[in-house]
């Protein structure tokens, strides 16, 4: 709803949100390229100033049917109205005629399953919060929500920044105050439904807040493990948030190291992770839907942990391969089984966001759907991103719609493959005019899995960063790129860990002046495996940089729609409108120009099976062009050919002079050899140069080539000044250098030009240590091949 439409317009002046000129501009911008797209109605939010034309359709969604607390109560639990203008706090409460006056009345009281709290339709609460008490039960959730004439706005809780401060003098985090930040406060709760309100938390909408700690929420669940008592449930089940507008919610644009937001779900505790029990601590049954945010800091929904002390590397862990992960990758979720679970995040609408407007982590079996970003990382000075999960597991993003991102030099990317996610898709999602680029992607993650989605014009970098290896390959199959060349900066910028799979991607470069640059790094792509990706060049010429891919084409795809225009305005109810304007022309050469691979999944973007004719088809959508195939099988795996050289020291003993004790004895020179890019040798702190690494491959063997890699991982530097490379002379029984490099080794470095050597055993001899360094040597592989074999 507007907000000029709710309350009387003597109080609503003062109170009306902020609509900056950023978000203005990028609504008209939405309907003038929705207009250059003749078959496209655009939105009603898109012909109108966007904050207030958006809330006109949530208003009139919210008013086409009587207000919930116009019907019965299903649950036989007893309805408590509140009136701030004719009600009473010495009334009953129990009937529209007997209404309490004050929220305040509400939070001294507990309610019980079944109950519902109603506030009066069009009537306003300022300087108020609502946090009332008590816990529903399945089947009989405790509900806020509105009553009154159908035609009145939500009933409008406007907080003013009247909340407690979560910290305490010296800036730590109060364990009595922190999560009580909200509008609407839910602390150690659960089944509770919240829906047909409107919120606020801002004292001045004039005025932007900057500095200073302030943190003001819509409505703010938390799960607060210090005040749980002995034996008391710590797993809150079951809440439904739905209908509700929230708008201005100021904060300061610097991390104050706590989330805030429109809608927060967040876990406290005064100590560190490792002083509670496992298992516990979690959200399950929750679902965010239909809802409206703008204007609000930090985040639009935020759904995740917040432990005080779970960060640094006091906080760490070291996993089975020897890896350490900081505290705040929180890999501790997944081995202390502390994932919420069963959750939805769908077709919500969020503008004028300060950081990332959809932040989520700590989730397994979340669903996260048809939510529209327009515009975030607004007014934040550091990293963040439009829609992602962190740290979370067997989760799903799709058909999701962010635009308006920033130029942002670290992420500011709409999404992000985020650090220790384990079996996490983004699919058939819409990004556009988002300046950073398309992806971030963090590493130290299982089976990341990106298909059939659709970038344009995400100028910056299409892949972004990648601080760690994975524990199982990564996939980006099927996605349509289209951008301009000469705004784009990098496919990628940094290098890529390790293994990466790029199939039957379209990149569509629109540039009559400037072609791809693919990468800025030398070896940055050495992980990626290119196949069956289509690379086309307005301009006709090709970058020296662009991958070899043998199966691949430089074919114009024959877009059914102009590269020219696309699709914005129409929101993300109509998102196969956007993408079928990049679907394929019946004479696209990119039909059946693909290759199979289990990560496809089923459907194309537009909802077709997979696949029709020889084979799958490049790009986000699949042509019905010749015979279904009904059950695909990949009969040439991808994983097979990528690198079939081999690894003359796969599997072969090493000894190394020094050894780091630590990480549970995972650290040994046996993981140099065991195909793995993300273990590690790691030799002791106080080790002594030349620290050697020998290996025995047990017969003469012959080989040209000898590949070594650092441990880079989480911006680990690499260490290693300069090194030689031995081989043993079984005559005199003494090692004899063949090469020798005083430019270190760093991230993946093979080592040729000493032609063909035969020997039973090779050695590393690390001689020098780079001079900035403080700590000795950590590598995560030696490989050798012999090229002529």
């Amino acid at each position: 709803m507007s907000p000029a439409d709710v309350g009387p317009p003597e109080d609503r002046k003062a109170r009306r949100p902020r609509i900056t000129g950023r978000t203005l501009r990028t609504g008209l911008t939405s309907l003038l390229a929705a207009l250059l797209v003749g078959s496209l109605a655009p939105s009603a939010y898109a012909a109108a100033e966007p904050g207030a034309a958006a809330n006109s359709v949530t208003k009139a969604a919210a008013t086409a049917k009587s207000w919930p607390g116009n019907t019965p109560n299903k649950t036989a639990g007893t309805d408590y109205y509140i009136d701030a203008t004719h009600g009473h706090d010495t009334a009953s409460g129990t009937s529209a005629q007997h209404a309490w006056k004050t929220l305040a009345k509400a939070n001294a009281t507990t309610f019980k399953p079944g109950d519902r709290i109603l506030l009066k339709a069009g009537e306003q609460w300022q300087d108020e919060q609502l946090w009332p008490k008590g816990s529903g039960s399945a089947g009989k959730p405790i509900t806020i929500s509105a009553y009154g004439d159908k035609s009145d706005g939500r009933p409008y809780i406007a907080t003013n920044g009247n909340v407690p401060s979560p910290f305490n003098a010296d800036g730590t985090k109060n364990p009595d105050t922190v999560g009580l930040t909200g509008a609407i406060v839910l602390r150690n709760q659960q089944y509770w439904d919240i829906n047909n309100v409107e919120l606020s938390n801002d004292d001045d909408f004039s005025t932007d807040i900057t500095k200073g700690r302030y943190v003001r929420d819509g409505i703010m669940v938390s799960i607060n493990a210090d005040l749980l008592g002995a034996g008391e449930d710590s797993i809150m089940d079951h809440f439904r948030i739905s209908d509700i507008f929230v708008h201005d919610l100021d904060g300061p644009s610097s991390w104050q190291k706590i989330h805030y937001g429109a809608v927060d779900f967040q876990v406290f505790g005064s100590k560190s992770y490792k002083d509670y029990a496992t298992g516990g601590h979690y959200f399950k049954d929750v679902r965010i839907e239909n809802n409206t945010f703008v204007n609000v800091e930090l985040h639009a929904v935020q759904f995740g942990f917040n432990w005080f002390n779970a960060d640094g590397t006091a906080a760490g862990q070291y996993d089975d391969s020897g890896k350490f992960h900081e505290g705040w990758e929180q890999l501790w979720v997944r081995t202390r089984d502390l994932y919420s679970r069963d959750v939805y995040i769908g077709h919500n609408y969020a503008e004028s966001i300060g950081q990332g407007a959809i932040q989520l982590a700590d989730t397994e079996r979340m669903t996260v759907e048809y939510n529209e970003v327009n515009g975030f990382l607004e007014r934040y000075d550091a990293v963040s991103c439009g829609l992602y999960l962190w740290a979370g597991a067997d989760s799903t993003m799709q058909y999701n719609e962010v635009y308006g991102g920033p130029d942002n030099e670290y992420d500011g990317t709409p999404w992000d493959l985020e650090y220790t996610n384990f079996n996490v898709t983004y699919q058939y999602n819409y990004s556009h005019d988002n300046a950073a680029g398309w992806m971030a992607y963090m590493g130290n993650s299982s089976n990341s899995v990106a298909r059939y989605n659709l970038s344009v014009n995400d100028n910056g970098v299409l892949v972004k960063n990648m601080l760690s290896s994975n524990y199982e390959p990564s996939y980006f199959v099927n996605n349509t790129f289209v951008y301009d060349g000469s705004q784009l900066d990098y496919v990628h910028d940094e290098t890529f860990l390790s293994r990466v799979y790029f199939l039957n991607n379209i990149f569509y470069n629109t540039s009559k002046t400037d072609e791809t640059t693919w990468y800025r790094r030398t070896g940055a792509l050495r992980q990626a495996v290119f196949s069956n990706n289509d690379y086309y060049e307005a301009s006709g010429r090709h970058s020296t940089q662009e991958p070899a891919d043998p199966d691949g084409l430089r074919a114009d795809p024959q877009f059914k729609g102009s590269a020219d225009t696309y699709v914005t305005g129409a929101g993300v109810a109509k998102i196969r409108t956007a993408a079928a304007h990049f679907s394929l022309s019946k004479n696209s050469p990119l039909i059946d120009a693909g290759r199979y691979n289990t990560h496809l999944g089923t459907a194309d973007f537009l909802g077709t099976k997979l696949y029709f004719g020889d084979a799958p088809d490049i790009g986000i959508a699949e042509s019905r062009k010749g015979k279904r195939v009904a059950h695909p099988v990949d009969d040439d795996p991808i994983e097979e050919e990528a690198d079939n050289r081999v690894d003359l020291a796969l599997g072969k003993t090493v000894t190394a002079s020094s050894t780091h004790p630590g990480a549970n004895g995972t650290l040994g020179a046996e993981k140099l050899t065991d195909g793995d890019l993300s273990t590690r040798w790691a030799a002791a702190d106080a080790a002594a140069y030349p620290i050697t690494l020998d290996v025995d491959f047990g017969a003469a063997t012959t080989f040209d080539q000898v590949y070594l890699d650092e441990y880079t991982d989480s911006g680990t530097n690499p260490r290693v000044q300069s090194f030689d490379l031995q081989r043993w002379d079984d005559t005199t029984g003494t090692w004899v250098t063949f090469a020798s490099r005083d430019t270190g080794i760093g991230h993946d470095l093979t080592v040729t030009g000493f032609g063909s050597l035969t020997t039973s055993k090779l050695r590393v001899a690390l001689t020098g240590q780079i001079a900035t360094e403080q700590y000795t040597p950590t590598l995560t592989e030696i490989s050798v091949y012999n090229s002529v074999s």
